[in-house]
């Protein structure tokens, strides 16, 4: 495993994180500090006490330290969330992240989530409902349907197994949160 590339603490510049729907609205979005790089991807983080929103929606409190993984080319994102929140990974099934700017980065949200809760036995795929839906409304073409269930599939494999970032590899740059102010 190479040594993250990752800038000193208090000094990681911040970042838009803009996830969307596939009409282009604006979905959830956030700022976080930009904690480095590393052959998982690109890593952002907040301390616990943060906020993000909905849309143009009220902030919603974020009472726990994360950490988000902006992997190199794959149709996901991965949270992973401090104790004691009870999700401890959440996957988000998106297009491929693109940074438009060093200072921002969107991807499209397709609705398939892949999380494993504290206390489960193995990862669970959610929101299979709205992808169906969403499906139709939005009228998705075949190549997003197949690579959104293919990433659904992976990520329930490797998030079972531990596999790539899912072994630990959030571990260093979570802990760089958890002592940092919101």
């Amino acid at each position: 495993m190479s040594t993250p590339d990752s800038a000193p603490a208090g000094t990681q510049r911040l970042v838009q994180v803009n996830y969307r729907k596939y009409d282009g609205t604006l979905h959830w979005n956030l700022r976080m500090h930009r904690l480095g790089e590393d052959e998982h991807g690109i890593w952002l983080g907040l301390p616990a006490n943060s906020v993000m929103r909905k849309g143009h929606n009220p902030e919603v409190p974020i009472p726990e330290a994360h950490v988000l993984l902006f992997p190199h080319e794959a149709w996901w994102t991965a949270t992973f969330n401090a104790a004691p929140r009870s999700t401890e990974v959440y996957c988000d099934i998106t297009t491929p992240p693109r940074w438009p700017s060093p200072d921002e980065v969107t991807m499209i949200d397709l609705d398939l989530d892949v999380l494993r809760k504290r206390d489960a036995p193995g990862p669970i795929l959610v929101d299979e409902d709205e992808f169906a839906e969403h499906r139709v409304r939005y009228g998705y073409p075949a190549d997003i349907v197949a690579a959104a269930q293919e990433s659904a599939d992976w990520l329930m494999d490797a998030v079972a197994s531990a596999r790539g970032p899912f072994g630990g590899a959030h571990g260093t740059w979570l802990a760089m949160m958890a002592g940092a102010a919101a």
